[in-house]
C-alpha cells in the first residue's frame, strides 16, 4: 500500500514506507573500483539512485546518509534525510524505525544499485502491509539481500546483517524476530552491482574507461 502523497505521513498504518541507504557518490561502489574510475562510479550511483527514487514514487521514503552530496541530492528531490550511523546494518534499522516513527505499517529497505528497478518490484515488497512477514529479495545469485521489508513494528527486534551470505542470515532474523519469509525473486530486484561481472551482466561497463 502506497502511502498518501505530500507530507510525511503521521497517522496509524498510513501504508508502506521506502529507506534508500547510500554511504556516498564521489566514493561509493568501492567493490567496482578496478572497472571504473571514482567519476564513473559518482555518476553512475547518482543514476541509480534516481531510478530508484523514481520507482518509490508515491511512497514516503527517506534517504540514509551522513554525505554532503548525498543530502543535497536528497534535498533537491525533496527527500528527507537522516544521518548514517556508520554501517549498512545500522543504517537500514535507522531507515526502519523512522517509518516507525512516521506511523507506517512497512519499511522497505532498497539498495541503491539496481538498475532495472520499477514500480511493480517495490509494490511487490509493500503488499504484506502490516502482517508479520519478512519479503527478503534475493540477489542474482542467491547471495546478497538487496531489498527486502518488515513490518515497521519489528524495528527494534530485527536483525539485519548484510556482507555475503545476507540472504541467509536475514532469513534466519527473521524467523528470530517472530516473522514468516516471503521469499521475493524478481529479476528486477536481483539485478544489483557488487561485482565488476554484474556490470558486464548488465552492459553497464564502459567501452573505455578512463
Amino acid at each position: 500500500m502506497r502511502a498518501p502523497s505530500g507530507d510525511t505521513p503521521t497517522q496509524p498504518d498510513a501504508g508502506s514506507g521506502v529507506v534508500v541507504p547510500i554511504r556516498a557518490f564521489a566514493d561509493g561502489m568501492a567493490r567496482l573500483a578496478e572497472v571504473l574510475t571514482p567519476d564513473q562510479r559518482a555518476t553512475l550511483g547518482r543514476e541509480l539512485a534516481e531510478r530508484v527514487l523514481a520507482a518509490a514514487a508515491g511512497y514516503a521514503t527517506v534517504v540514509v546518509t551522513s554525505a554532503p552530496e548525498v543530502r543535497a541530492w536528497a534535498d533537491a528531490h525533496r527527500v528527507p534525510t537522516i544521518a548514517d550511523p556508520g554501517s549498512l546494518d545500522s543504517a537500514a534499522a535507522a531507515g526502519v524505525a523512522w517509518c516507525a516513527a512516521h506511523g507506517l505499517a512497512r519499511a522497505i529497505v532498497l539498495h541503491a544499485d539496481l538498475p532495472r528497478v520499477t514500480s511493480a518490484s517495490v509494490d511487490a515488497l509493500a503488499r504484506d502491509g502490516g502482517a508479520p512477514v519478512a519479503a527478503i529479495a534475493p540477489c542474482r545469485r542467491g547471495d546478497g539481500t538487496p531489498a527486502l521489508s518488515i513490518p515497521a513494528a519489528s524495528a527494534a527486534s530485527f536483525a539485519f546483517a548484510y556482507g555475503p551470505g545476507s540472504y541467509r542470515r536475514h532469513t534466519a532474523a527473521a524467523r528470530a524476530a517472530g516473522l514468516g519469509v516471503r521469499a521475493v525473486r524478481d529479476v528486477a530486484l536481483a539485478a544489483d552491482l557488487d561485482l565488476p561481472e554484474d556490470l558486464e551482466a548488465e552492459g553497464l561497463v564502459p567501452s573505455s574507461p578512463s
